[in-house]
């Protein structure tokens, strides 16, 4: 049995003793774990997505407290209130135009003249008639004068009875009768004063003057044409020097159609834009409405007014208006916000902006109730003090880290 034991004992396989971890055994491995963690850390930092930086501007409240919209809109073209094609009173041939276009005229001031050789001969004539109506005039009151003495002498004569009553009557009847002729010689004069004005009015009609002040915006003809007054047939004869255009007298007529007529209203303001200037919103009102309607288009004519007139606003430029209507007096109307142009952008249809909240782009889809030549007001969707991004950088989504840029 023993020897048996020995024998087992013989075949055991002798294990060492497992060895017992001391204590720079565990910082070595401390050290490598804070080896693997700053090595993670520094991959994490360098693969990072890198915050956007963003220009924001902070949401304001439009001041006036007043909230217009639009009811109506519509197209007409700019006219002149005044606005006159320059004639002759008399038919002649023009001998000298003074005036070119674009050239700015004041009233009074000569635009050109007429041939006044004919005229001017008959005035010489008339003149002359008048002088010599003076001169006769003259004439009598001399005669009249020697008439006179001669009744006396006569008188004198009859008292100490070396004349006779017959020579009396004839100095008496004399000297009437050259008053009589005194008479007709003062209205000769005045005949030949009226004949000499009547023959300086044609002379100033040869002489054609602007009848307002204004703009002359074309010229119809040059010297050596026949101009008249009224259409003599042919197309040799002009019926106009020039036109000329009262600059203070521009408004709008617009042509709206008789089914929206009730929404438009004497005073009314407008919101005008030229189409040679589409981001320039320009102030107007409503000055009148034409009453009466053309049945060949139903439409009623409205005259629409600029609120201040400018040197781009010409003639015949085409023109869309907005019929804008107020806010009731007295009512409470919603807040409205103010956000530049560029930081609503369209989306699936909608308008939404960019808020920036916690370091993070969110995506507000906004309301917006008007828009001018750089800002948007907004009714709804975005709250006063909000930051909002104003320029949307290139590759932004929602949810992206941004870093701000006050404005």
């Amino acid at each position: 049995m023993s020897l048996t034991k020995s024998k087992l004992d013989d075949l055991r396989i002798e294990r060492p003793a497992r060895a017992q971890p001391n204590a720079r055994t565990w910082i070595g491995v401390a050290i490598v774990a804070g080896l693997v963690l700053l090595v993670g850390a520094a991959v994490w930092w360098w693969k990072r997505p890198n915050a956007i930086e963003v220009r924001t501007v902070v949401a304001r409240e439009v001041s006036g407290g007043r909230a217009d919209r639009t009811v109506l809109n519509a197209s007409g073209y700019v006219t002149a209130r005044r606005e006159a094609t320059v004639s002759s009173k008399v038919t002649g041939k023009v001998v000298e135009v003074l005036i070119e276009e674009g050239m700015k005229v004041q009233e009074g001031q000569v635009l050109a003249r007429l041939d006044d050789t004919n005229v001017k001969a008959a005035l010489n004539l008339a003149e002359a008639q008048l002088a010599s109506a003076n001169k006769g005039l003259e004439e009598i009151r001399v005669r009249i004068k020697e008439a006179e003495q001669e009744l006396h002498r006569v008188a004198d004569l009859i008292n100490h009875k070396i004349a006779t009553q017959a020579d009396f009557d004839h100095a008496e009847a004399a000297a009437l009768s050259l008053k009589a002729k005194l008479e007709q010689q003062k209205a000769e004069v005045t005949v030949a004063e009226r004949q000499v004005a009547s023959w300086q009015q044609q002379m100033d009609d040869t002489i054609i003057r602007a009848p307002f002040s204004g703009i002359v915006t074309s010229k119809n003809a040059q010297p050596g044409e026949m101009i008249s007054p009224i259409s003599a047939g042919g197309g040799f004869t002009r019926t106009g020097i020039c036109t000329i255009v009262d600059m203070g007298s521009l408004e709008i007529e617009i042509d709206v159609n008789e089914s929206y007529i009730n929404r438009v209203e004497a005073g009314q303001p407008v919101e005008a834009t030229l189409d040679a200037y589409a981001d320039w919103k320009i102030p107007c009102k409503v000055i009148a409405i034409i009453p009466t309607a053309d049945r060949q288009k139903s439409t009623v004519k409205v005259r629409v007014g600029f609120d201040k007139l400018d040197p781009r606003i010409l003639p015949e430029m085409s023109v869309k208006v907005a019929f804008r209507e107020a806010a009731v007096a007295g009512a409470v109307s919603s807040r409205t916000i103010a956000l530049p142009k560029s930081a609503v952008q369209q989306q699936d249809g909608r308008d939404v902006v960019l808020i920036v909240q916690g370091g993070r782009a969110e995506r507000r889809a906004v309301t917006v109730s008007s828009i001018s030549a750089e800002e948007v007001v907004v009714s709804a969707g975005v709250a006063l003090g909000e930051r909002v991004v104003a320029d949307w950088p290139k590759g932004l989504a929602e949810g992206m880290s941004v870093r701000e840029i006050k404005q």
